[in-house]
């Protein structure tokens, strides 16, 4: 037996990192919270991590697996060119929709950690609406004037799309996809699935708010600016980080088996 294939028959956790390791966890944990909130699309979208230490690797999921089966060790790990440089012990590729978006973000926004794209029915709403995200609730003045908004070109699986990803997200950490879904961008996994659920709930609220055929009430525009910038991860506190270890607590409870 050759050693290449001795190599390839050990367990992923003896073939990586500690922190690569963590973060694989941590990346398994954010897939199966993303499910739970009921966030998902059968076996579509994609959530993507860096890899700690290794510049231009990132982590995604395997294109067949429901979010509620991803594990730490089910994971791909690409560079930002598409090439698998460690393939997990599964028959499944990676959507090429997933690598042209994700890929896009994390070439150029260094910042970013990690990556989030859904196709929640709210998210898909509010993605269709003219006016964007409105400042209706607390929730949705998080992102006042910081949202971008990315026309539709198809199914993103052309490379050249990337360039206009990356221009029309600017420094923002959540846009729009129009008539597709939503993005969300956090400087580690806790905050992007933070970011993540807080921009599902005010999808849903302006949804909800929409539908009851009433006059609505929008702050002044300096109160919501304000606002934003009491959610500013430098005004007060990263949001995210501290409710991640409740997060953990609730899926281990359930089913610790994305820890694997």
């Amino acid at each position: 037996m050759s050693r290449v294939s001795v190599v390839e028959r050990q367990p992923i956790r003896d073939r990586v990192s500690d922190a690569e390791w963590q973060a694989r966890v941590d990346l398994a944990a954010c897939y199966r919270l993303v499910a739970r909130y009921g966030m998902t699309d059968l076996i579509y979208n994609h959530i993507t991590a860096r890899v700690p230490g290794e510049d231009g690797h990132i982590l995604i999921n395997p294109y067949g697996y429901l979010y509620a089966e991803i594990t730490a060790s089910s994971l791909y790990k690409i560079d930002l060119d598409g090439n698998v440089v460690l393939k997990p012990d599964t028959h499944y590729g990676i959507n090429q929709a997933g690598y042209v978006i994700h890929s896009a973000v994390h070439a150029a926004r260094h910042d970013v950690g990690c990556v989030i794209h859904t196709h929640s029915r709210a998210g898909m709403a509010v993605a269709a609406m003219k006016c964007g995200l409105l400042p209706l609730t607390q929730t949705a003045m998080r992102f006042y004037g910081k949202v971008g908004y990315h026309l539709y070109e198809g199914p993103a699986i052309d490379t050249a799309e990337r360039a206009r990803l990356v221009h029309d997200l600017g420094e923002n950490d959540v846009m729009f996809l129009r008539n597709h879904g939503i993005l969300a961008c956090g400087r580690s996994i806790a905050e992007a699935f933070n970011i993540l659920y807080w921009l599902e709930m005010a999808c849903k609220a302006q949804v909800d708010c929409m539908a009851a055929n009433t006059e609505l009430v929008l702050p002044d525009p300096e109160v919501a600016a304000k606002a934003a910038h009491l959610y500013e991860p430098s005004t007060r506190r990263v949001y995210g980080e501290m409710e991640w270890e409740a997060m953990l607590r609730q899926l281990d409870r359930d089913d610790p088996s994305y820890r694997t």
